[in-house]
């Protein structure tokens, strides 16, 4: 979260709250490394909000370059949380993508987890 700052509980002496480090250590090693890399976090998204989106798309949403979208999307699709379809549209190629059920769980197990590491920091 750039650009972003995060309070952090500090007890008496200045040092950190053990109980917030715990919670905060448990529920990030808990993270879905898989979705967590922004480009991926925002293609698993912005397809939860969409029942389709074709390649084109995902670049014009998330501003990034067609490397960028293929090589995040393509570790999704090795995870089995998107899926990807290559049709035609008159002549031209169309490379559609969708969520699947296990890309939704994840992508909700991932939030929930972010929700907890809220609490925990803000006590």
């Amino acid at each position: 979260m750039a650009g972003k700052n995060l309070a952090v509980k500090h007890n008496d002496a200045g040092h950190r709250s053990p109980r917030i480090e715990k919670a905060a250590g448990t529920v990030s090693n808990d993270l879905d490394k898989v979705i967590h890399e922004r480009r991926r976090l925002g293609i698993t998204s912005a397809l939860a909000a969409n029942s389709k989106l074709s390649f084109n798309d995902l670049k014009r949403l998330l501003e990034t370059t067609d490397g960028n979208i293929s090589v995040h999307a393509r570790k999704l699709e090795e995870a089995g949380y998107i899926t990807c379809t290559k049709s035609f549209s008159g002549r031209m190629p169309l490379t559609e993508y969708s969520i699947t059920k296990t890309g939704r769980k994840a992508l909700e197990r991932y939030l929930d987890h972010m929700e907890a590491l809220i609490k925990a920091m803000k006590g």
